[in-house]
């Protein structure tokens, strides 16, 4: 294991040959005809002609290497006193249905879906179905007033935004779908729909012709085997959009 002073002096020396050696850690679809191409953009690109796929990188590969029954999620919440366990072929399973359920609401390569969840394991299963068709996906903090969540559905414009029905917190439950039921109607962009996960605590009712039951959904899809490839996206191409607090103006992504 190099120190980092040794590695820091490899990338300075030729970040070319740094950067190349540490793309052999990714499984690429398509590999780059440069490593930089100096002359495509105002500063370059990288890793020219790549092709590759987040969710591919971090759930997939390990299944076709053998290492499906090994521990990829591991949630314990002191909070509600609940743990549960996922493997990696378990996990491929859960995103790869819910990418199926995105795609029959018409979420494509780059479109954008906002993430307001709290931190369950289906927030995590939802940043990788996003990754896992090419769309952006944005989390936002769960629990955020209408008003901050409807500036970010207007800047990001999503196509579907998963959300749950509430948020347990020590001693009080937040209850999710009203604040993103009224950040909607705050918004000029309107989602075509929403993935909804009930929670035990405090379940919600779903709005008609828009509304989805997140784990019926993915329960009927995972019945039949329904799911979805991992869509190949520019080495270039966003992940996620993140937004500043906005405390000083205007929330930036």
């Amino acid at each position: 294991m190099p120190t980092y002073d040794e590695t820091y002096a490899a990338w300075a020396t030729d970040p070319q040959a740094f950067w190349g050696e540490a793309a052999k850690g990714i499984d690429w679809f398509t590999p780059a005809t440069h490593v930089l191409n100096p002359d495509a953009g105002v500063y370059g690109r990288w890793f020219d002609g790549a092709t590759c796929n987040t969710c591919y990188n971090a759930i997939d590969r390990h299944v076709e290497a053998g290492h499906g029954a090994r521990l990829a999620v591991l949630y314990d919440s002191p909070v509600t006193e609940t743990v549960a366990r996922y493997t990696y072929a378990e996990a491929q399973t859960q995103v790869s249905a819910l990418a199926h359920v995105l795609r029959g609401m018409g979420v494509e390569k780059g479109d954008r879906v906002v993430i307001y969840m709290p931190m369950v394991p289906q927030a995590v299963f939802a940043m990788l179905a996003c990754a896992r068709l090419g769309a952006v996906h944005s989390v936002v903090f769960g629990g955020f007033a209408a008003k901050e969540l409807a500036t970010r559905i207007d800047d990001a414009a999503p196509k579907a935004i998963i959300s749950a029905s509430c948020g347990i917190e020590p001693g009080r439950v937040i209850a999710y779908k009203p604040l993103l039921d009224e950040a909607i109607e705050m918004s000029s962009s309107k989602p075509s729909g929403c993935v909804i996960l009930q929670r035990d605590v405090q379940t919600c009712d779903l709005t008609p012709e828009r509304d989805i039951d997140y784990t019926a959904a993915v329960d009927a899809a995972i019945a039949v085997g329904q799911g979805t490839e991992c869509v190949p996206v520019a080495a270039t191409d966003p992940l996620y959009i993140l937004y500043t607090s906005g405390t000083t103006g205007q929330p930036k992504g």
